[in-house]
């Protein structure tokens, strides 16, 4: 074989790893600014991404801009009430559409798309509207956000865990049922552990979602400040590189449980081996 077909041969074969490499660089490049600008001592600079000596008072100070502890923590009240309640119902809703038969399922497969294909305005707006018309406009805050973050949240648990059901078989389900098993025993002991990780991946997508919402926190939240409207409000001033450590937090705790996840797939996995 030739050297130019001995490098075009290399080439190939390499290809899909250099391409998905820097891919996954190009990915993790602002993350990496996030964690760097988190050291950043630049509380004098107008550019707050310019930076300027080390230092880790942004890490031992987080609270000190004011009102951003207070915001965060209303964001992961919300988020953690509605990705319990949109889990819960948008699970059964799953198992409902995948596993019975029933008058308007196909209206409902297309309706739980809805909020998914709307755009974020149109959905925030709808919502406000929803909730003056109902008697709540002058009542706008917690409440009101959480009943918003269910409503779309709920479409991506369905959409997940019926991605997890429908690629599962049913008959380890009739085997179980074959030896004795009643339908509760069946349910717990076979279907729940093999959807779980379905319903966990969508548990974890609708936090995230609710914790990153903007746009119809915004239009839902009265006098409410969350996390992302504290950063939308101190950008008109500076960002406080605090920020940056809520942020660098949420990325390390994000990849600490994938991380957990994947080496209690594999340990799963070589057990049944």
């Amino acid at each position: 074989m030739n050297p130019v077909s001995r490098v075009g041969r290399w080439i190939g074969d390499h290809l899909v790893l250099a391409g998905g490499l820097l891919v996954l660089v190009y990915l993790l490049v602002p993350n990496a600014i996030v964690v760097l600008m988190s050291f950043n001592d630049n509380s004098e600079a107008r550019n707050v991404y310019a930076f300027q000596s080390f230092t880790l008072d942004n890490w031992l100070n987080p609270c000190k801009p004011s009102g951003l502890c207070s915001a965060l923590g209303t964001s992961i009240q919300i988020s953690l009430l509605a990705t319990v309640v949109a889990t819960i119902i948008g699970t059964m809703v799953a198992f409902a559409l995948v596993r019975h038969r029933f008058t308007g399922r196909k209206a409902a497969n297309v309706l739980i798309f809805l909020p998914m294909a709307a755009p974020e305005i149109v959905l925030g707006s709808s919502l406000l509207s929803l909730f003056v018309a109902v008697g709540l406009g002058g009542r706008l805050g917690f409440w009101t956000i959480f009943v918003a973050h269910v409503m779309f949240c709920l479409s991506f648990v369905v959409v997940t865990v019926k991605a997890r059901l429908g690629g599962l078989s049913e008959n380890l389900e009739q085997a179980a049922m074959d030896l004795y098993a009643n339908e509760a025993q069946t349910f717990w002991k076979i279907t729940f552990p093999l959807v779980f990780p379905g319903i966990l991946g969508a548990a974890l997508l609708s936090f995230s979602l609710s914790f990153d919402d903007f746009i119809i926190t915004n239009l839902n939240a009265g006098q409410t400040v969350t996390f992302p409207m504290f950063v939308w409000g101190s950008a008109q001033r500076g960002v406080p590189m605090q920020v940056n450590v809520v942020g660098t937090l949420m990325f390390v705790i994000a990849l600490a449980i994938v991380i957990v996840g994947e080496v209690q797939s594999r340990r799963r996995q070589n057990t049944l081996a």
